[in-house]
């Protein structure tokens, strides 16, 4: 069973995300820690969402606004070190605001999450609204972009939600939109991962490397679906997929249920 949910989960994560250009993480990491560790969870979705990001690196890259790329990606880099340096020696530590059940099921709103689901939900009105939407940024904000993004990408994975709130400010081309932030989440990756590899409970269980590798095959699949369906949408449309994605996924980790 776990094989068909992982597969399943992440060809359609892939796929819905190739165009918002974050949320793979967001939504394989709930289903990882079903069967692992909250620890192992995350480097287990850390490395599907790196080598999916370096597949679609190599579908895009011809795209990618490298002046963007780098005014925030260099922050961002900076930061997530600092990130997960965070979560390896607060060992999961995360300061609940509240907690409560549905259906059975526990819930705890914490801070990082309610912090960074505001922040996108905020990004997502202003996407979805007509009036505001035509508001754009500044570049001097790409630094505090890349910082936030990158320190929440280390901490918790949560890099590509503020990363693409940032990037749609700046009036982006869809291309190079997907391509830049494919190139920031790569560098992002590599910061975690390092971190990640020296974790001491990782050394202690046994991996399932044919269920990573499943994942990562099925994620690639959904990249490839999903850059063969982007080259057919309207800008239009591709503004209100993503307004509406950061949205939802804004709420859901706002409120606890998608972590």
């Amino acid at each position: 069973m776990i094989y068909v949910l992982i597969a399943v989960t992440s060809l359609a994560a892939s796929f819905l995300t190739f165009f918002s250009g974050f949320g793979l993480g967001t939504i394989l990491l709930p289903v990882f820690a079903i069967y692992y560790p909250l620890p192992i969870a995350i480097a287990l979705t850390a490395s599907v969402h790196f080598l999916n990001n370096l597949f679609k690196f190599g579908l895009v890259y011809k795209n990618i606004n490298w002046k963007i790329a780098f005014k925030f990606g260099i922050p961002s880099l900076v930061a997530a070190f600092f990130g997960a340096w965070a979560l390896k020696n607060l060992d999961q530590v995360k300061v609940g605001i509240t907690q409560y059940s549905i259906s059975g099921h526990d819930f705890t709103i914490t801070w990082p999450g309610a912090i960074i689901g505001l922040l996108v939900v905020l990004f997502a009105v202003i996407e979805l609204i007509p009036k505001l939407s035509d508001l754009s940024f500044n570049e001097k904000y790409l630094t505090l972009g890349g910082l936030l993004s990158g320190f929440f990408g280390g901490f918790s994975g949560h890099q590509g939600s503020i990363r693409s709130a940032f990037l749609l400010r700046l009036k982006l081309e869809k291309s190079a939109f997907i391509a830049t932030g494919v190139f920031i989440a790569c560098l992002v990756d590599v910061v975690r991962l390092t971190f990640y590899s020296s974790f001491s409970v990782l050394k202690d269980q046994q991996t399932d490397f044919m269920l990573l590798l499943l994942a990562v095959i099925s994620a690639w699949t959904g990249a490839f679906l999903g850059n063969k369906l982007f080259k057919k949408t309207s800008i239009g449309f591709f503004k209100w997929f993503v307004g509406i994605f950061m949205l939802l996924m804004g709420m859901l980790i706002m409120l606890g249920i998608i972590k």
